[in-house]
């Protein structure tokens, strides 16, 4: 008769049985992340992270040009306000349509204007646009785009079928409705352009509430009492910037090139005030004798939309958490 005490080794008793005594007998390693028994946790080596943020951004050609290119086009406006080479309005007829000399080093125009002081005039006019139209359609949008989401329901279907209906007026038709009523001035294509923005800020702010709202940390502040002020404003829109800084830097230039489109169509910038697009329109009669005229306003479009391209694509890279670690 078999001795009870001998276990079958392939019952659920007899292994258990089997395991415990090797463990119990077996000098080897311990549980997961210690070494062998009597010699404590097993040290590991520094675990690998990705480089801070600061880092990155600096290792990133793509952020750095465009960021280089970007503060050029800063410093240039700063300093039009307070100096330019030539007066911007002031007329020669002796000198129009020169190329470039010691006098005017990127020429004059029709009227004998210096066409760098022009230039250096439209950066501002450039960085306002682009300001002034993106801050309204992130404003508003955003509004939009916060009670869509947050709330839901009839409201948002309200909100987002007039978002809809935004989206089918471009800037150009936009800003043909406004001179309608208004003359044509830079503010009503600044609003044009605005108009023009919202839907996208709308959606990209929807879409994050839509993302936050239901995470654990809101619907832990909501658990502990805090209202909607205090968790739209304090947890959930905090995480909304960075995709939305991101947007508003990609439609910095597009809005500088809408302008520029609206100035060239007369229904942005006026006589005789600098604006590159206007340049352009102006420059368009005279290629023959003088093509400096449309190229130095033009390449300062294309620079300036180049720039401020390059640095949203790398501030996207950089704030984008799928990019954090590599």
């Amino acid at each position: 008769m078999a001795d009870p005490s001998i276990s079958d080794p392939l019952s659920p008793l007899g292994r258990g049985q089997g395991e415990g005594s090797q463990g119990e007998g077996s000098q080897g390693e311990g549980p997961r992340g210690e070494g062998p028994r009597g010699e404590g946790p097993r040290r590991e080596g520094p675990r690998r992270e990705g480089p801070p943020r600061r880092a990155r951004a600096l290792r990133h050609v793509t952020l750095v040009v465009g960021l280089v290119i970007t503060l050029a086009l800063l410093v240039t406006a700063a300093v039009s306000v307070v100096y330019t080479p030539h007066d911007p309005l002031e007329m020669s007829i002796a000198t129009r349509l020169q190329g470039p000399s010691a006098a005017h080093l990127l020429g004059t125009d029709q009227f004998g204007r210096d066409l760098l002081s022009r230039i250096m005039q439209g950066a501002i006019t450039s960085i306002l646009v682009g300001v002034i139209a993106v801050g309204i359609g992130m404003a508003v949008g955003g509004v939009f785009g916060i009670v869509s989401g947050y709330f839901g329901g009839w409201l948002d279907e309200g909100f987002m079928r007039l978002v809809d209906a935004i989206q089918g007026f471009p800037a150009i038709l936009s800003a043909l409705l406004l001179t309608a009523v208004f003359k044509p001035t830079l503010t009503i294509s600044m609003v044009a352009i605005g108009i023009a923005f919202l839907p996208v800020f709308a959606r990209l702010t929807r879409a994050s509430f839509l993302e936050f709202r239901d995470r654990d940390f809101v619907v832990a502040a909501r658990a502990l009492g805090a209202g909607d002020r205090a968790l739209i404003g304090r947890h959930i829109l905090p995480n909304t910037l960075p995709p939305l800084i991101v947007q508003a830097t990609i439609s910095f230039p597009v809005a500088i090139l809408a302008e520029a489109g609206l100035s060239y169509l007369g229904l942005g910038t006026q006589p005789p005030n600098p604006s590159w697009g206007l340049m352009l329109k102006e420059a368009q009669g005279f290629l023959g004798l003088n093509p400096w005229y449309a190229i130095f306003p033009g390449g300062a479009i294309a620079l300036t939309v180049l720039g401020l391209n390059l640095l949203g694509d790398g501030l996207r890279d950089v704030l984008d958490p799928k990019t954090a670690s590599s």
